[in-house]
């Protein structure tokens, strides 16, 4: 049996026929006790409207359950007037949210951090408002509390992927300049944790919000086990470098070497290369009465210095920073020649490469920094910072400007951690915490070179043998189906069918890139409307779209200048954009605008207007298009082309009464949409059909959806998540997640898709299966409250049954037990097996992807 509502809001009892397909009944009249949803998941409020559509092709979602912020949302959202509908597309009521039981005391807590300002929450929904949507159909017999201690924290959970980033340079069988390049990729991942999450809880101490976190945490404790585990990591990451990579590389002819070990005319030539290279660049800065202790950047490398004047004897502290803009190590060859690193190809004629730290230089020459002074000592440490960005844009008149004032800001962030040789002396150390007056906890003492994010300069070097083999992406067999020296014509080829892309498989700059190419060119092209998060300088989509502006086209970029860590950038090529006349705007006040859409216009032979669009799971940006793995659709669909338009429309200007065919659109939708379509599958496997949810994704923290699964595990429900980063799920726990499984796949790639897929369906027939599923969506959302709450996200239903098979065939060899991956366990380990479960070795997927790929490029007849 599956409990839904009529279009009156009555509970109906629905059952299956022969076919599978939903019957409707007698409708039974709700009372309250029947109307409780799940239990324990936070205070009661009202649901927000959602994306309703009314048509029976509509993607129908239940109401938002998220944020108390909501509340505001819904009683500034105005009632629809009530319109003919048909039976498929009728507006449903939302089932109450009981009371949260006194066992889940925690749960106010858990939510207020993710609550927004109610006077910027009506802001939001004068713009994103949506018609009403459907109803949860969760059993309320199944509304039983869940367990308290049911949530991972998110912060452990992030250091745990980190770990697996280490462990990828542990491993032996990985390409050593690849093992070099993962301990860079480490060090990058855990500065930017500090600088934001570790931060964030700092200051959420110093302000007195000490919100207990869903995992039963408070801020305290949390840090105290960062901490704990930070320590842990940082160590294991210098040694494994210490004593496993810079041995491995000694041995292929690529030295770390210290100054003492170069031989005399080797330091002879260094002599000469600081004097002409460094010297100029440095400034060395005194402590004393009349120069106080100097403010320290975030992520600099600092020497701190001791020198005594030799006429009385006395010791005096000094600063000299590493210059950021030099290179990290400085390369000296087999001839002795000192230079700046760069790729190099092999030369066994030349000998050895050698490379020698830039601070271990500069330390070697401090007297001429301080001339007629004796050095006593000399140490490297290095300050992160807290550099997260806080914008209060409801009250900035131009978004740009405040943006740029708060960057200026970032640098002069408090001091969260604190990086020092091991061997540093104990007055030197005390001086240092002291005066950026640090806690002993976030001092680190290390026993290898500081700042390991420079080791990228030797993972880049051309030594074949010693990287993966190459890979070139190539054309997507339905743009290369007649081979030619000039690029398909990519409207035809959409017209033609719906195109799912898989990068970096299939080639970004023959696909994505070359589309609006042509876009920009096409003189029957009247408009374009594009997204843009993250993407480079000297992009070429850039370069596109100011071409199209140039040549008189309707151009809409819709920049995110909040993209964390790409501020500066996109606010040098925003300005870029409009100087060429392209209508630049930043989105709505309160959200981040992080979904990933092209919208183009083009008038056809026939005199009608065609709209082609893109939605993918990855930014515009060509060089991470060869890094991570993304999907896109292009699609000609007048639905979609809709949805976009609308979508674009409340975006850059007021639309608040959009629907959508084939989108979901946070954060009025998404959360909702998923909930519902998890419900669905419990219902269905309390009714004994197939139920199953796939998906993946990179991070799962959001306890509303997280709830849903566990609820689903509970009625049967088969659930698969494939997650590379954070993962808040418990599986196998008793009477709570024994249905879970939960993967973790990284490599070579950054594995950045994300894919929704649940095998019941109420919409059009896509393919076999009850009520015409399997369901599938793409899309840019991940499952965490900024994604959710606070940012414009989309997920796009995938329509065509090749590629409904061909996402669901990903997911289950990424679940596979023959797949090397990491699994996590029920006590909230990973653990990575080295061989399946029949003893026999695992597969690289992405190996196989590209393989498969290679196989591929023979032209479809």
């Amino acid at each position: 049996m599956n409990h839904m509502k009529d279009s009156a809001g009555n509970a109906s009892t629905r059952t299956r026929d022969k076919n599978g397909r939903f019957m409707k009944q007698t409708p039974r009249p709700t009372s309250p006790e029947s109307t409780n949803g799940s239990a324990g998941d936070g205070p009661e409020q009202a649901d927000a409207p959602t994306d309703g559509v009314p048509t029976a092709g509509s993607v129908k979602t239940a109401p938002a359950k998220d944020a108390p912020a909501k509340e505001a949302l819904a009683k500034d959202a105005q009632p629809k007037p009530a319109q003919s509908q048909s039976k498929a597309s009728a507006p449903r009521q939302a089932l109450p949210k009981p009371a949260a039981p006194a066992a889940d005391s925690r749960a106010e807590d858990i939510l207020a951090p993710h609550s927004l300002d109610p006077s910027l929450a009506a802001h939001i929904a004068e713009h994103i408002a949506e018609s009403p949507g459907g109803t949860s159909v969760l059993d309320p017999l199944l509304g039983e509390p869940l367990p308290v201690d049911r949530f991972a924290d998110r912060e452990l959970s992030w250091l745990a992927f980190n770990q697996r980033v280490l462990e990828l340079a542990e491993d032996p069988r990985i390409p050593l300049l690849e093992r070099v390049r993962f301990l860079a990729i480490f060090a990058s991942n855990l500065d930017e944790f500090f600088m934001v999450r570790v931060a964030g809880l700092q200051r959420r101490i110093a302000t007195g919000i000490a919100v207990t976190s869903a995992s039963g945490l408070s801020p305290r404790q949390a840090l105290s086990a960062i901490s704990e585990g930070a320590h842990t990591l940082m160590t294991r990451h210098a040694r494994v470098f210490e004593d496993e990579v810079q041995p491995a590389l000694a041995a292929e002819g690529i030295t770390l070497v210290h100054w003492e070990e170069l031989d005399t005319k080797e330091q002879e030539r260094l002599h000469k290369f600081f004097r002409k290279q460094i010297f100029p660049v440095l400034t060395p800065l005194a402590v004393d009465p009349a120069h106080p202790f100097p403010y320290i950047s975030g992520l600099s490398l600092n020497l701190a210095v001791v020198v005594a004047n030799p006429a009385t004897g006395k010791e005096h502290f000094a600063r000299v920073k590493v210059p950021p803009l030099l290179p990290r190590f400085i390369a000296v060859d087999a001839s002795g020649k000192p230079r700046r690193p760069g790729t190099k190809k092999a030369d066994p004629q030349r000998g050895p490469l050698s490379f020698v730290p830039l601070e271990e230089v500069i330390a070697q020459h401090l007297d001429y920094l301080f001339p007629g002074m004796e050095v006593r000592d000399s140490h490297t440490f290095r300050v992160t910072r807290n550099e997260d960005v806080d914008v209060e844009e409801d009250d900035a008149e131009n978004l740009l400007q405040a943006m740029e004032k708060e960057l200026l800001r970032r640098r002069f962030g408090p001091p969260v951690r604190l990086e020092i040789q091991k061997d540093i002396s104990p007055r030197i150390r005390d001086l240092i915490v002291r005066e950026l007056g640090v806690k002993e906890e976030e001092v680190y003492e290390l026993p290898a070179l500081l700042d390991l994010t420079g080791l990228n300069l030797i993972a880049d070097l051309d030594l074949t043998s010693l990287h993966y083999p190459p890979f070139v992406p190539s054309t997507h067999r339905h743009l290369a189906e007649v081979e030619s020296s000039k690029p398909t014509d990519v409207f035809a080829a959409i017209r033609r069918r719906d195109i799912l892309l898989h990068h970096p498989y299939d080639s970004f700059s023959t696909s994505v890139q070359t589309f609006l190419e042509q876009a920009a060119a096409d003189p029957n092209v009247l408009a374009i409307k594009q997204t843009l998060y993250r993407t480079s300088g000297d992009s070429p989509i850039v370069d596109a779209l100011i071409d199209a502006a140039e040549a008189g086209k309707q151009v809409l970029a819709l920049v995110e200048i909040k993209a964390r860590f790409d501020e500066e950038a996109n606010i040098s090529w925003a300005r870029k954009l409009e100087e060429a006349g392209v209508h630049v705007v930043y989105g709505i006040v309160g959200l981040k605008t992080h979904c990933k859409l092209s919208l183009v216009v083009r008038q056809e032979p026939d005199g009608s207007l065609l709209r082609y669009c893109h939605v993918g799971t990855g930014n515009y940006h060509p060089k991470t298009a060869r890094l991570y793995t993304d999907h896109g659709l292009l699609t000609c669909d007048p639905d979609v082309g809709q949805d976009l338009t609308r979508l674009f429309n409340q975006l850059s200007g007021y639309a608040p009464k959009s629907t959508f065919h084939r989108l979901l659109v946070a954060p009025r939708a998404v959360r909702s949409g998923l909930v519902e379509r998890i419900e669905r599958e419990a219902a269905a496997a309390r009714a004994g059909h197939e139920a199953w949810v796939k998906m993946k994704i990179n991070s799962v923290v959001d306890e509303t959806v997280i709830d849903a699964l566990y609820r689903a595990s509970q009625a049967g429900v088969k659930i698969d998540l494939v997650v590379r980063g954070i993962c808040a799920v418990r599986v196998g726990v008793p009477g709570l997640s024994e249905n879970i499984r939960v993967r973790s796949i990284l490599g070579r790639f950054l594995e950045h898709s994300r894919i929704f897929a649940f095998a019941n369906s109420v919409g059009p027939a896509i393919a076999e299966g009850p009520e015409s599923g399997p369901e599938v969506f793409i899309g840019s959302a991940d499952l965490m409250h900024r994604n959710l709450d606070r940012r414009v996200e989309t997920l796009i239903r995938i329509s065509d049954p090749t590629h409904v098979g061909e996402l669901l065939g990903l997911l289950d060899e990424s679940m596979a037990d023959t797949t090397a991956s990491w699994h996590l366990l029920p006590d909230g380990t990973w653990e990575r097996p080295s061989s399946g479960s029949e003893g026999n070795g695992l597969r690289d997927l992405q190996a196989v992807l590209i393989q498969r790929q290679r196989r591929r490029l023979e032209p479809v007849r």
